[in-house]
């Protein structure tokens, strides 16, 4: 069952010193359709990028696989140099042959080759946060992460972070790697995560859903508009600051290609829910 906060914090420390908005940005829709290619508009691409840092975001989400590498790319080209504070996270561990067609690899080679592409195309020397995108179930983890534990006393990662993993996957990688993310599906419709969203909240690890943006199932659908009325907001904006008030460890992603439904998402930690409405939405009753 969903809880409360008595106080919706609007920054959290990623791995315990990276200081992040807890409203960030995801930059999955900066690619062609199916996730393949490059933005269509690209200097719009760079414009909603830029004016996301110009608006206080301080966290952006990537991955090799998006395009392939094209997204990487694209937020080179728009922020750097980059500005201080602002910490990028990128993903690796899918193989892309298509639109919409994801192949998880987790072979060290191919992390050892995703990491250090990761590098060169955003221009850092150091990755805030790499993520592995999936767990591959033919690659013990362990092999798998043995590539990232270099690149940590290397210095070319400083966090480490896990996508659409269950509890056991956590606790057994962080045998091998300290674990301060965990990025998987979870919503205002879909809390298939719930226990791994409470796990990480007592651990003080980062939550970061992905898809954040659906605004619940359709028996909801009265409650949030009656919310979203009363806060003169949209049913989007109402399932984002459900989130910011489901717990503190939660970072929002929400990702568009439109400057306007930017502002739109980005305005969403403006919206405090009462307990009440809190409730109302939390139960799917």
């Amino acid at each position: 069952m969903s809880r409360t906060t008595q106080e919706t914090a609007s920054t959290f420390d990623i791995g315990g010193d990276l200081n992040v908005n807890r409203l960030g940005y995801g930059g999955m829709q900066l690619t062609g359709p199916g996730v393949w290619g490059d933005a269509p508009d690209r200097d719009t691409a760079k414009k909603v990028l830029q004016t996301a840092v110009e608006s206080g975001i301080n966290f952006i989400d990537t991955a090799d696989s998006y395009g392939p590498h094209t997204n990487e790319t694209l937020i080179a080209d728009a922020l750097h140099p980059y500005p201080n504070g602002l910490v990028i996270a990128t993903k690796g561990g899918f193989d892309r042959t298509g639109p919409n067609r994801w192949i998880t690899n987790g072979r060290p080679e191919h992390i050892r080759q995703a990491i250090d592409g990761s590098l060169q195309r955003l221009k850092r020397e150091q990755i805030d946060l790499w993520q592995l995108h999936r767990v591959d179930p033919s690659i013990p983890v362990e092999e798998t992460l043995g590539p990232v534990v270099d690149a940590v006393k290397a210095g070319k990662i400083r966090h480490v972070g896990l996508s659409e993993v269950r509890i056991e996957d956590i606790e057994r990688a962080e045998k091998v790697v300290p674990i301060v993310s965990v990025q998987n599906l979870y919503n205002l419709g879909n809390r298939t995560w719930e226990e791994v969203l409470d796990y990480t909240t007592r651990r003080g690890m980062a939550f970061i859903p992905w898809y954040p943006l659906a605004s619940g199932p359709e028996k909801l659908a009265g409650k949030i508009r009656q919310i979203a009325e009363k806060h003169r907001a949209t049913t989007a904006q109402i399932a984002l600051a459900w989130l910011l008030k489901r717990a503190p460890n939660i970072l929002l992603i929400p990702g568009t290609r439109s400057l306007a439904h930017q502002h739109e998402n980005r305005s969403a930690d403006q919206i405090e829910l009462s307990d009440a409405d809190f409730a109302a939405l939390s139960n799917e009753e």
